[in-house]
């Protein structure tokens, strides 16, 4: 028992299991946040110039999101040249935002600890991302 409230700590109250391991790492979390801004896909070289990736590092990435069906490849023919766009998943949109609210946990948990007012806003921000699950 924590003496100062007297109420049982949670266990594992700092485990935060909600962090998908696929999209935490930082490329791809950059990605998944510039598709998710741009619902209609992206092409290759958009998401290299938003993300600041290499052409090898972004196709390793994107394969990876792909292989957890986070994103699909949209392949088609604009003016009789091959397209290729880049887009979110449904599955992939509904992971990232329970990533978010993960992470915003983690965020107001440590805002917490150093500002006790931050609790308050942080349930304000958490709150509207509710709205957009």
């Amino acid at each position: 028992m924590r003496r100062r409230d007297h109420m049982p700590e949670r266990t594992h109250r700092f485990a935060y299991d909600g962090l998908d391991r696929v999209i935490h790492e930082r490329a791809r979390l950059g990605l998944l946040t510039s598709l998710v801004a741009h619902p209609n896909g992206l092409r290759f070289p958009d998401l290299k110039r938003l993300c600041g990736l290499t052409d090898g590092n972004l196709n390793r990435h994107l394969r990876v999101l792909e292989a957890a069906e986070l994103v699909e490849i949209v392949k088609s023919h604009e003016h009789s040249r091959p397209r290729t766009l880049y887009r979110i998943t449904q599955q992939g949109r509904r992971r990232y935002l329970d990533y978010l609210l993960v992470l915003e946990q983690v965020v107001s948990d440590a805002a917490a600890a150093v500002e006790p007012d931050a609790v308050r806003k942080a349930s304000r921000a958490h709150a509207r991302l509710l709205r957009c699950v």
